[in-house]
């Protein structure tokens, strides 16, 4: 649900509530988004429940459906 700042606000309480209850609620100010408000469970499980990057890794399906194209011209020689 989107909320404007002065009704946000006014009705704090029951914005908090359905936070709680339905989820994310974002409030405008002068008719731009500007915050989000969220449950304190979803805030740490959004800022705290990263995987390494090998978990991330290997927890992804979809790997096998990457396409990724790679040039076939040879590498560039390197003098060192």
């Amino acid at each position: 649900m989107t909320w404007q700042l002065q009704e946000a606000k006014q009705r704090f309480s029951e914005l908090v509530r359905r936070a709680l209850r339905e989820g994310p609620q974002v409030v405008t100010r002068h008719g731009e988004e500007a915050v989000v408000v969220i449950s304190m469970r979803e805030f740490k499980r959004l800022s705290c429940e990263r995987p390494d990057f090998k978990t991330f890794l290997l927890a992804e399906r979809n790997w096998p459906e990457l396409e990724i194209e790679r040039s076939r011209e040879p590498a560039p020689k390197v003098e060192l």
